[in-house]
């Protein structure tokens, strides 16, 4: 039997590590069984409080059946994320919110990207908003453009972004046709899966026009998508007019991607391209590309 307690506050409750123990070696034997914890309120609030526990293998035990238990957890896991005092509680609820993928989850994950102090939670959070799928490319892109957030959250919502992916094809494609630079950037930094798994045509054309953008941000980005695509006879052509570019980061970027496609052709355009290059930091990478090609 499931041992019984006075009910919990979701924002702080706690179990005494004796009644976790009980707690968790009956979830886990229903999981082995094959068996769903029951969507009891009240069991949910204990194995909600239990993510605070100090042994990793008991958290991970209510985490996998709160994730069992689903949409019915959704709830006292986001009030645990964004209220617990304890921040392994938050770590932990942002975590399991990621194994359900319920879309109801977007606010509250939100807010703990922007206002939750511990790094851990809102990487934790934007794991869960992408694992969402395409209902969560809207908030990550409103991440972008909030003034209030920090280069971190949106490096995390960029990263979330390229990891939602093929799931979210349409919308990062209307991304990469968005007014905002920052929007546009991320966008086509995730265009890898549509291009590569899906050969999606259209996203290989925004690519190619992202090249020409007017944001150096955009065309820096794309220049390292196409070394990231294995496509060496399609890239190369794209890349060796970027070897001039106005932008110290684009021109460093082109050279990365052809050292890493492996385009020894690229060495006497590299070399001639060196020859007349006044930024000291973009001649150390033609110079590495070089020697790496060569």
């Amino acid at each position: 039997m499931l041992p019984e307690s006075a009910p919990f506050d979701n924002g702080q409750g706690q179990l005494s590590e004796e009644e976790a123990t009980l707690l968790a070696s009956e979830l886990k034997q229903q999981l082995r069984e094959g068996r769903a914890p029951a969507q009891d309120a009240e069991l949910i609030e204990k194995m909600v409080a239990g993510l605070g526990d100090k042994r990793g293998l008991t958290r991970l035990t209510f985490a996998e059946s709160l994730g069992v238990v689903g949409k019915a957890a959704v709830l006292p896991l986001c009030r645990a994320l964004t209220s617990h005092g304890n921040v392994t509680v938050r770590r932990a609820a942002a975590k399991t919110l990621t194994l359900i993928g319920d879309p109801k989850a977007i606010p509250a994950l939100v807010k703990a990207l922007l206002e939750d102090p511990d790094p851990v939670v809102q990487g934790s959070a934007v794991g869960a908003i992408a694992a969402v799928g395409a209902e969560g490319v809207a908030p990550l892109l409103e991440v972008l453009v909030n003034p209030a957030a920090s280069s971190m959250q949106m490096g995390l919502a960029s990263w979330g972004l390229a990891f939602v992916g093929a799931q979210a094809a349409d919308a990062l494609k209307i991304a990469a046709q968005s007014n905002n630079q920052k929007i546009r950037t991320a966008a086509i930094a995730a265009l890898g899966d549509q291009i590569q798994a899906l050969e999606d045509s259209q996203a290989r054309n925004l690519l190619v026009d992202a090249l020409a953008d007017s944001c150096q941000e955009v065309r820096a980005e794309a220049a390292t998508l196409l070394g990231k695509l294995n496509e060496p006879e399609w890239a190369y052509p794209l890349l060796i007019p970027k070897l001039t570019d106005s932008s110290d980061q684009v021109r460093k970027n082109a050279a990365l991607s052809l050292m890493k496609l492996e385009a020894a052709e690229a060495i006497p355009r590299l070399q001639e391209c060196l020859a007349i290059e006044g930024e000291p930091s973009v001649q150390a990478i033609f110079k590495l590309a070089i020697n790496q090609l060569g």
